[in-house]
């Protein structure tokens, strides 16, 4: 972990008060794509001696509710957990399973007590990977835990906010989990030259590079990590002098610019966007009917239409989407 000593090091001291029988301990590292956030992550799972390890992370193309928590119980037996048999499977995004049984409320309460269970006595390790990306049910799943006495580490990753696909509600989220006592912020920036030359001489044991080279090999990758190891690999099996050679392509570039913004969603209606509002907040169907006061098939016909003019594939989608183009708006029953 070449120019992260100190931050594993902190990572360590961190685990090691929940060992000695701490409660829930937030360690929350942001840093632009390719960082070394999952490297540092893994580096201190490689250290530990967790009894339970629970990992999950957003799904690139269609983040659903509770995508966090669906990851985790993936593959597990979860028989004997507390949770109802309908609520487990909505929560575990099983297919064609009833979706308006539970209030965002209580399902929330069923899914901190699954995690809950799963951890047992502990002590445990919570991994959530690229907080930016996960749905709002998620969020709201994590700041939860941290405000819990289980034994854990909660590990989470993240872009800055202005990457997430909810800015307000990830700075929220951020924020919460790093005002718990004790919790650890760490931001991960840019490799400086040297770290970057101690790599390369380790890459090329038998022919050192000059401080030369290595300072435009810096210079060509930003001090990324991800876009030197990518550099390295591209070079493999010629000299150090590939690495200032070589062409790069256009995503290892320090001026690649981000991804472009997606396209905001053609103009709404007063009523589509209260309805967008309470789909925002993970509302069924019938919840958005009591609160807005319409008919379940009215709001039927709103979320077609948001789903038409968005070009969304799904409800939640729709949802991310519009809160990425611009928050969307809440009827003030919503929140009675």
């Amino acid at each position: 972990m070449v120019g992260r000593a100190a931050a594993l090091d902190e990572l360590r001291r961190a685990w090691q008060r929940v060992d000695d029988g701490g409660g829930c301990l937030p360690a929350v590292l942001t840093g632009e794509p390719g960082t070394g956030k999952s490297a540092l992550v893994g580096a201190l799972l490689r250290d530990v001696r967790a009894g339970t390890v629970l990992a999950g992370a957003a799904r690139l193309h269609s983040p659903a509710p509770y995508d966090w928590l669906a990851a985790v119980l993936a593959g597990r037996d979860t028989s004997a957990l507390p949770v109802p048999p309908d609520a487990l499977a909505w929560l575990a995004q099983h297919p064609d399973v009833p979706r308006e049984r539970y209030t965002p409320e209580a399902l929330l309460r069923l899914a901190v007590g699954a995690v809950r269970a799963l951890v047992g006595t502990g002590p445990a390790v919570l991994v959530v990977e690229d907080l930016h990306a996960l749905d709002p049910a998620s969020l709201n799943l994590v700041g939860e835990l941290a405000a819990t006495d289980l034994p854990t580490l909660l590990l989470v990753t993240s872009r800055p906010p202005d990457d997430a696909v909810s800015p307000q509600l990830a700075a929220r989220s951020l924020a919460r989990l790093s005002g718990v006592p004790g919790a650890v912020r760490q931001h991960l920036g840019a490799l400086d030259a040297g770290h970057v030359a101690e790599i390369i001489a380790h890459a090329y044991p038998d022919d050192a590079p000059s401080a030369h080279l290595a300072s435009a090999v810096w210079r060509r990758t930003g001090g990324n990590p991800y876009r030197l190891t990518e550099l390295l690999a591209m070079a493999a099996g010629r000299g150090p002098q590939a690495l200032v050679d070589e062409p790069l392509p256009g995503y290892l570039r320090p001026d690649a610019g981000p991804d472009p913004a997606p396209e905001p969603p053609k103009e709404l209606t007063a009523r589509e966007r209260e309805v967008l509002g309470c789909l925002a907040e993970g509302m069924s169907n019938k919840q958005i009917a009591r609160a807005l006061e319409i008919s379940v098939r009215t709001v039927t016909v709103h979320v077609s239409n948001l789903l038409r003019k968005t070009g969304a594939s799904s409800r939640t989608e729709v949802a991310l989407r519009a809160v990425r183009a611009g928050t969307p708006d809440r009827h003030p029953s919503v929140h009675r």
